[in-house]
């Protein structure tokens, strides 16, 4: 007996030792968008005009070291515990940059990107697997793949839109260049992580995507806490949505890009307006309240760190909301590096509890062997009740 108190008793030692142990059940997912591979920072780390290829292979260094941080005090789940696990690494789209000439192919850059993030990348979960890499399209896959209004050459190019669907939907027989087809073949897919539904959709939740959704839905318990992640923004664009009139072609003078199936009902023309979106808003507010399930909402696409709540048109309801940083085009690490950021998302499945933290990567540009530091944090419930 004496022998077996001093086994138990030395075990509780080495938990005191090594916090990390006492995270049990969390699941923790590095999240990121918008490497658009093909551009370049107008200036990174000292340099200038630097290629998107060392801008993303310095910030996977960063995510690479991510295990061994301590979380920080600030009441979140881990507080104060080592990160020494992480189980997932997403990436919500416009991996490669739309081809407008002199910007390269989607070919080129899908396979810059997969150096990267596919070869370059160590995270490893609780077991010593792999971290999973989970993907969304972008609007510039997209449109790489359908075309544009905009002078691209080569005119498509569905690469990346091919890749992307080939590794996250898996089907029977790979899609290729030659048959993938943007109006059917969808990157819409689901899955339960520990009793948390996290859900992948194609660039926004339109009325088209809304009918995934919903079937999608129906296999899920009610009480079951649901994240969507995909790049656009709850507001999206008004460019985004399909050309209202017939016949439906994307011009310059229109500014259409038709990436959803979704025709525009507010116009004949997209407009840079915040409320010019208001009645598309309104069909995915209308959603959301025949799903109270749909707990939080990540996406990129107009790119900088924010934590906010997201209350629709006509503010009559409330969505967590969380937008991520881009290595290469944030609204304000374009013009100071110093607050380039991905973010780290902590799920507690037994307390419903999700938190979300501003990773800062390059904090000190003269020093690239810098510690990731973490910035903002928010903590919010999953629960139902």
């Amino acid at each position: 007996m004496k022998h077996h108190f001093r086994i138990v008793f030395f075990s509780l030692l080495i938990g005191l030792s090594y916090p990390a142990i006492t995270l049990g059940q969390i699941v923790q997912m590095i999240y990121t968008s918008d490497a658009h591979y093909g551009i370049t920072r107008k200036s990174f780390r000292g340099d200038t005009n630097v290629n998107a290829t060392i801008v993303n292979a310095a910030m996977i260094n960063a995510i690479n070291s991510v295990p061994k941080l301590m979380l920080p005090l600030d009441g979140g789940i881990g507080s104060g515990k080592k990160v020494a696990a992480v189980n997932y690494l997403i990436q919500t789209g416009d991996i490669a940059n739309r081809m407008e000439i002199p910007y390269q192919t989607a070919a080129a850059s899908w396979s810059q990107f997969e150096k990267d993030y596919m070869h370059k990348v160590t995270l490893k979960d609780r077991q010593n697997q792999s971290a999973k890499l989970l993907l969304a399209p972008g609007n510039h896959d997209i449109s790489n793949a359908i075309g544009s209004s905009k002078i691209m050459n080569p005119k498509t190019d569905p690469s990346a839109m091919v890749n992307i669907y080939n590794l996250m939907m898996k089907p029977a027989h790979p899609k290729t260049n030659a048959n993938y087809n943007y109006a059917t073949d969808k990157i819409n897919y689901s899955l339960n992580v520990k009793g948390i539904h996290l859900m992948f959709i194609t660039l926004w939740p339109d009325s088209a995507e809304r009918i995934w959704m919903k079937k999608d839905l129906e296999k899920v318990a009610k009480n079951m806490a649901v994240i969507v992640f995909c790049h656009d923004q709850p507001t999206c664009e008004s460019k985004h949505f399909t050309n209202p009139i017939p016949p439906y072609n994307m011009t310059v003078a229109n500014k259409f890009e038709n990436l959803t199936a979704e025709h525009y009902k507010e116009g004949t023309v997209a407009s840079k307006d915040d409320g010019a979106t208001d009645i598309e808003q309104r069909g995915w507010v209308a959603f959301l309240k025949l799903h109270p399930n749909i707990k939080a909402y990540f996406h990129g696409n107009s790119n900088w760190n924010e934590f906010y709540v997201y209350k629709g048109p006509d503010n009559d309801v409330a969505l967590n909301t969380f937008r991520v940083d881009s290595p290469m085009k944030g609204e304000y690490s374009s013009k100071d590096e110093t607050k380039l950021s991905f973010q780290l998302i902590s799920l507690d499945p037994v307390k419903q509890e999700l938190t979300v933290r501003e990773c800062l990567w390059d904090t000190q540009p003269a020093d690239p062997l810098s510690k990731v530091v973490f910035g903002n944090s928010k903590t919010v419930s999953l629960s139902l009740e």
